[in-house]
């Protein structure tokens, strides 16, 4: 498939400067390439257009790796890859989840390219599940964090089970002081697009939220009725301040998604899903969320606990102004913390901004979404597709297409998400009813 045909699928028009010197330093040459560029560039994009260029789709053989930090980096990544259209065969793979059934699915699938967590590819390769012999191109994507010392002892054992490794392609939206020995880079064509003056986009309205009061849960409230029903994700250091504050919220009647990793799979699923289609107006997470999530029109990144390192803070502003959209960021300041010590690099002019005195949005009743989520216990193994949800909730539910978004349908369940104003006559029209002759749960995704 032609490098157009892939980009009319996805609907891009061209590629901006960085992708296309990717692709031409991936394509063109034998070099390993290491890309800086800013969050929201489209990374992902780069490494894999001129992938699928290099790998043959007609040996059945896992020929490229891909390795991320987290989960939600590889899902992501694998749906991308898929939604290229591009003929070849991938899967992610992650802890959290069963690496028997991991395993079950590699023997079916095949792939020729594996989205993965270094602790889980460590575990497939040892016990023989993925065969190393012809995997040739290696991608560490958000290599800063995958070869830091948490990853560093996991990495080392995942880069002497590959001898047949040709290729390395690395990349990041920040530098690392320095790339392990181990990684064993060659030539190198290095392609550096961060502008080392500002950590924050021109493109994202910067502003500082003074609290009165250490606990600044008021100060939040405020700011979130004033935003209205425009998208945001609160930023915390801490898993038990996360629960805090999104009970905090929700007590107070806004529809949240709460995303940190002592949460299982399922539980974060539910979250990404809700807030990315619509069904919740606010993520409330620790720094997970800071990396490998792509939510399309991000409004607002909140610093309710300010950034550890500027690195943190560039992960989390990230989250908005994606591609060429513009955002806003807010820091909320405490009467103790000092904002220009903490990141001294972000400067004193960003506007200021009192929740209380502005002016728009009253408090009369909390902003609330659109669209809300529903489960169906059943998905492609059931025999289940898109065109058939679609026809049962507009059949049966009595919806119209229109109040209908986006749906996602996995092995054994499914995502769709639906209007708020019909929820509660759809759950009860549905209730106890077949889809395509077959009884399944369907419940709100709270």
């Amino acid at each position: 498939m032609k490098n157009e045909e892939i980009l009319h699928k996805l609907g891009i028009a061209g590629l901006n400067d960085m992708q296309q010197e990717a692709f031409e330093a991936i394509l063109r040459t034998r070099n390993d390439v290491l890309i800086l560029s800013p969050t929201g560039s489209g990374k992902t994009l780069a490494f894999l257009l001129p992938l699928v260029l290099l790998l043959d789709g007609s040996n059945d053989a896992v020929q490229a790796l891909v390795v991320v930090p987290g989960r939600e980096l590889a899902l992501q990544s694998d749906r991308v890859l898929k939604s290229m259209g591009s003929g070849l065969r991938s899967q992610s793979c992650y802890g959290g989840r069963a690496a028997m059934e991991e395993h079950r699915v590699l023997r079916q699938n095949r792939p020729q390219l594996i989205f993965g967590t270094p602790g889980r590819l460590n575990d497939h390769l040892d016990k023989g599940n993925i065969d190393a012999a012809q995997i040739r191109y290696l991608v560490i994507d958000e290599f800063d964090k995958c070869l830091e010392m948490g990853f560093h002892d996991e990495m080392s054992r995942l880069m002497q089970k590959l001898p047949a490794l040709q290729r390395r392609i690395l990349l990041s939206a920040t530098d690392a002081e320095q790339i392990p020995h181990f990684v064993e880079l060659g030539r190198i064509s290095r392609l550096d697009y961060l502008d080392s003056e500002e950590p924050v986009s021109d493109r994202v309205e910067v502003y500082r939220v003074d609290c009165p009061q250490k606990d600044k849960l008021d100060s939040l409230r405020q700011l979130l009725f004033q935003l209205g029903d425009s998208q945001s994700v609160v930023f915390l250091n801490y898993r038990e301040s996360v629960e805090r504050v999104d009970g905090y919220l929700r007590q107070q009647g806004f529809v949240t998604s709460a995303f940190h990793g002592g949460l299982d799979q399922r539980q974060r699923e539910d979250a990404l899903y809700k807030f990315s289609n619509g069904s919740s107006t606010v993520l409330v997470s620790t720094d997970l969320a800071s990396r490998g999530l792509d939510i399309p029109h991000l409004d607002n990144v909140i610093h309710y606990h300010l950034p550890q390192n500027e690195e943190a803070l560039i992960h989390r502003v990230g989250r908005t102004a994606r591609w060429d959209q513009v955002g806003r960021t807010f820091f909320l300041v405490g009467p103790d913390e000092n904002l220009s010590s903490n990141l001294p690099r972000l400067g004193e002019d960003m506007k200021c901004w009192s929740p209380a005195s502005e002016k728009g949005k009253s408090e009369e009743g909390v902003p609330q979404p659109r669209m809300a989520t529903i489960y169906i216990g059943k998905g492609k193994k059931d025999k289940i597709s898109k065109g058939d949800i679609v026809g049962f909730l507009c059949k049966i539910g009595g919806l119209q297409p229109s109040e209908i978004g986006r749906i996602d349908v996995n092995d054994r369940y499914a995502y769709a998400a639906v209007s708020r104003s019909r929820l509660h006559s759809l759950l009860q029209s549905v209730q106890g009813q077949k889809i395509k002759g077959v009884r399944t749960v369907i419940e709100l995704v709270k």
